[in-house]
């Protein structure tokens, strides 16, 4: 592979072409905001000509704060790789649908256990970004509602999925709720489908303490399904094709479980310092925690050509 001067520092080699970062835990600090510090790096590795894609577990509506920082990007690997998506303008670019009998199978399941399933949809087919399942009377959590009012995320109750006009959009279908209950939800959901969806379990975003206490203990996770084929990488290497990327010059950094797949495929895994255990085991190289701006320093490194 031709190597490519860099821009920001002359006489530097960049290895890399691709930069995907993901923003909960990574970008973002503790209180969910995009440091300075690693907003500036961003827009440097930007400027030295690497293509920066934010690859995210949250959706672009849920994303707005981090878009704003980091600047205009030509695509976003957004709601845990089941969608790649124009930053800008929203067009959806591609995306892994989910089987409609799976949807159901797992709605159904979601609120038979009390909690509403959070169906996202792809696309601007839907004037809503989530169809909220609500029957078997399910109820949502208190932070979901605090994360939708906070995010001005738009979302419709439905009280059967025969509501939905568009069931082909459906990207992934999830909940929230404390550990004790979405870890069991998420082992049954995989013995009952196994290998038809790919299931995710891991810690919510920031929220308040007092959305977050029900009294019943454990920390609040969200469960998610999606096609099996829906992952972060598999976002990522869409978007190599499409923009003419040797997969083995991307660079990836992350903290969390949703980020393993595109920690062990790209062509260099960077692990945050807060990382949970798995991430920084597989990953190629270590950088500082998001509250000490460790976005920046792997940029940093990245551009110097130390990595």
């Amino acid at each position: 592979v031709a190597p490519v001067s860099c821009a920001y520092a002359p006489g530097v080699t960049l290895n890399y072409d691709l930069l995907a970062v993901d923003i909960d835990g990574t970008l973002a600090d503790s209180s969910g905001r995009v440091p300075r510090e690693n907003a500036d790096a961003i827009k440097r590795a930007k400027a030295a000509g690497i293509e920066v894609v934010l690859c995210t577990g949250r959706s672009r509506a849920e994303s707005g704060f981090a878009i704003d920082a980091i600047g205009p990007t030509r695509a976003m690997v957004s709601a845990g790789g089941s969608m790649v998506v124009d930053p800008a303008s929203g067009e959806t670019l591609h995306r892994f649908p989910m089987h409609e009998p799976v949807v159901r199978g797992v709605v159904d399941l979601l609120t038979a256990e009390g909690h509403a399933a959070l169906v996202l949809k792809a696309g601007t087919v839907s004037a809503v970004d989530y169809l909220v399942g609500t029957q078997n009377g399910a109820t949502i959590d208190p932070v979901t509602t605090w994360w939708f009012e906070t995010l001005g995320v738009l979302y419709t109750e439905i009280g059967s999925l025969d509501q939905d006009e568009h069931p082909e959009w459906t990207v992934r279908v999830g909940a929230c709720a404390p550990s004790t209950r979405t870890i069991p939800i998420r082992d049954d959901l995989l013995g009952r489908y196994g290998e038809q969806v790919l299931f995710q379990s891991f810690p919510a975003v920031v929220a308040p303490e007092h959305v977050k206490d029900d009294g019943s203990g454990g920390m609040y996770h969200v469960v998610e399904a999606f096609a099996r084929d829906a992952h972060k990488w598999s976002g990522i290497d869409w978007l190599c094709d499409r923009f003419g990327i040797d997969r083995r010059r991307t660079a990836v950094i992350g903290d969390q479980i949703n980020d393993t797949t595109m920690i062990e495929h790209a062509g260099l895994g960077i692990a945050m310092g807060n990382a949970v255990d798995e991430i920084k085991r597989i990953a190629d190289v270590h950088t500082s925690t998001n509250d000490e701006c460790g976005v920046a320093a792997a940029v940093d490194r990245l551009l110097a050509g130390e990595w």
